[in-house]
């Protein structure tokens, strides 16, 4: 099974369409839990487990920021590649977010890091985030990849931050002759690439990342793209709401994993609690329940 068919069922079985993003800085660990362990990474390390234990039940995917573990040297990449681990065996899909791209060669290696297989990729995860602006051949080796391991990509179509229409937006003339801004083409081209790695469930393995901060563009990539799934950051910290991300969702509120970092990590300190897993289980169930409310109103 494809690996967007088993994450569209990992949202059917938990009811929840949100990502746990385990974007794990040091200085968001309680001081008390972080005063435990020698190293920071090691903090980390163990924060990200008791925070996946916790949630296990009910979310169907984690996203880990590879930046916040790069920071914290060879240590924090091995945490990175443990926390992917621990999340897959306790049944997770995984999300490496990695923003990967470049030359075709280089762009093999990085296919090869996180795509190539369970037994072969170091940082093995069921879909990376790519940045595809570089152009096809340096995608084409993740296709490879994805057709021959089953896993899958986001590509950066129209992300969340505040900046993004500096060249997002911008008007460009296609092939066909129509104007269209450049992240419109970037997701044609996303589902141009995907075409040929449709799954059972009516969704492609080449996904789009489409920010929760850009209601209005959601929803018009959601009409244009009815076989792309969308990889949603921007909820909760960033200043969406589930109301804003609505216009992403299908006909059938499938289409979508909507991604929560801080607003979990973070939990406890909204609650003035060090019980960091207890206030994230609670804000992940207030996130899950305000989705599914915006789902059913459609």
């Amino acid at each position: 099974m494809t690996s967007i068919d088993r994450l569209i069922e990992a949202i059917e079985t938990t009811g929840n369409p949100a990502a746990l993003g385990l974007d794990t800085r040091a200085e968001y660990l309680p001081p008390s839990f972080r005063g435990d362990f020698p190293d920071p990474a090691g903090a980390v390390r163990a924060f990200n487990r008791v925070l996946i234990d916790t949630l296990a039940d009910i979310v169907p995917c984690v996203k880990v920021q590879a930046a916040c573990y790069e920071a914290l040297g060879p240590e924090g990449m091995r945490t990175f590649r443990d926390t992917l681990l621990y999340a897959r065996e306790k049944g997770l899909i995984t999300i490496a977010d990695v923003k990967r791209n470049d030359i075709g060669s280089t762009a093999e290696a990085y296919a090869a890091a996180y795509l190539g297989g369970e037994s072969l990729a170091p940082f093995s995860a069921d879909f990376v985030t790519i940045n595809a602006y570089l152009g096809s051949d340096g995608v084409n080796p993740f296709l490879t990849q994805c057709e021959k391991n089953g896993g899958g990509i986001f590509v950066l179509v129209r992300t969340s931050n505040p900046s993004a229409g500096e060249f997002q937006n911008l008007s460009l003339r296609g092939a066909d002759g129509m104007e269209r801004p450049l992240y419109e083409h970037m997701g044609l081209k996303a589902a141009e690439w995907g075409s040929t790695l449709m799954g059972e469930h009516g969704y492609s393995s080449v996904g789009a990342v489409v920010g929760a901060t850009w209601p209005d563009e959601g929803k018009r990539l959601r009409e244009l793209l009815p076989h792309t799934f969308f990889l949603v950051p921007g909820y909760g910290a960033q200043g969406a709401t589930a109301k804003d991300l609505a216009g992403c969702f299908d006909g059938k509120g499938r289409g979508v994993v909507v991604n929560a970092s801080r607003s979990l990590l973070l939990a406890y300190k909204k609650r003035n609690t060090e019980n960091f897993a207890a206030a994230a289980r609670d804000e992940t169930l207030k996130m899950r329940d305000d989705l599914r409310k915006i789902i059913e109103e459609r």
